[in-house]
């Protein structure tokens, strides 16, 4: 079967220049600013961490402005993410769990304040708007559901991704020696099988 790599999302805007700035405020980089022969005007950002890119601009799209909804960026630590956003002048949500114990992040009135009281990967999110209503949704993912990457294929994101993954790691690691009651000469080797396997969803 053929790859089908999910790439570009098109955000569609009222006024390209008013979007553009709040893409930039939030840090994304800029891979394309691109003025069409009709004046018009096309831009490209990429999330940090992210291989999925939105492009904003004139005449792109006949959906209305701020019909884009429940766009999901993934996060490894939904506070810290937050903060960052409000740090930028964001009006993002609290942080939010579905109440009934599921992953319900489309119902507000399924809400309830706070991440996951067991931390779940998954089940904390966070809300926030970008200035013509198109809809995001942050999503805290530690680990991931079986199947959903290559077992054979480890890979991180950025050096942040890389990063957390190794404070889970060490957190787990310490863990089995307490178990063990004995330091694990092959803790480097233990560290790659379980970041292998949380990343893979085993």
């Amino acid at each position: 079967m053929s790859d089908y790599k999910l790439e570009v999302v098109v955000v569609p805007v009222s006024d390209v220049d008013r979007a553009a700035a709040f893409y930039r405020r939030l840090g994304w980089r800029v891979d394309a600013d691109i003025t069409t022969d009709a004046g018009g005007r096309i831009l490209q950002f990429t999330p940090p961490g992210s291989p999925a890119s939105i492009l904003i601009g004139t005449g792109l799209t006949p959906s209305a402005p701020g019909t884009a909804q429940f766009l999901h960026l993934i996060v490894t630590d939904i506070e810290a993410a937050r903060a960052e956003l409000v740090s930028k002048g964001v009006q993002a949500s609290a942080v939010f769990h579905d109440a009934a114990g599921g992953y319900n992040r489309f119902d507000p009135a399924a809400r309830a304040e706070g991440p996951d009281p067991q931390r779940r990967s998954y089940a904390s999110f966070v809300t926030f708007d970008d200035p013509d209503g198109n809809g995001w949704v942050l999503q805290e993912i530690t680990s991931r559901f079986p199947g959903r990457i290559d077992p054979g294929v480890t890979s991180f994101s950025s050096v942040a991704d890389l990063a957390e993954a190794l404070r889970r790691a060490a957190a787990a690691h310490g863990e089995h020696e307490k178990l063990t009651g004995a330091a694990d000469p092959a803790w480097a080797d233990w560290y790659a099988a379980h970041m292998a396997a949380a990343q893979a969803g085993g």
